[in-house]
């Protein structure tokens, strides 16, 4: 009988070879997929690849939340993002850092008011 490139499983009828060759080749798979494994554990132990993937969770999270809070208004971050962007980068070029910053705050304490205020319409 002639060897074949195909596995042969361990059910199977093949010659003592072929099940040999089969088994080395079952090993060489496992110790390769070992090997694979502590290499990859070691990376991601290393305190640039924990910070790197905290920071990727950190604003995946915070994406999350923007578009689930943006979904009424039928928007996205990736919608507004250029546009942020492009804020951002006047207000840096003009060094208005703090009054872009106190406009910020004033807008968020007015929206937080109004909301509150229709809360209390709608519950009487």
């Amino acid at each position: 009988m002639q060897a074949k490139d195909y596995h042969v499983s361990p059910g199977h009828n093949g010659t003592h070879e072929e099940r040999k060759r089969a088994l080395l080749r079952d090993g060489e798979f496992y110790r390769a997929g070992v090997a694979h494994s502590r290499a990859q554990i070691k990376h991601s132990a290393r305190p640039e690849v924990m910070f790197h993937t905290v920071l990727d969770h950190a604003t995946w999270v915070l994406r999350t939340r923007a578009d689930a809070l943006l979904k009424p208004t039928g928007t996205s971050v990736s919608v507004l993002a250029p546009y942020a962007l492009t804020v951002l980068g006047f207000i840096r070029k003009r060094k208005l850092g703090k009054q872009a910053l106190g406009a910020g705050v004033i807008l968020g304490a007015i929206g937080w008011y109004v909301q509150r205020k229709r809360a209390q319409n709608v519950s009487y």
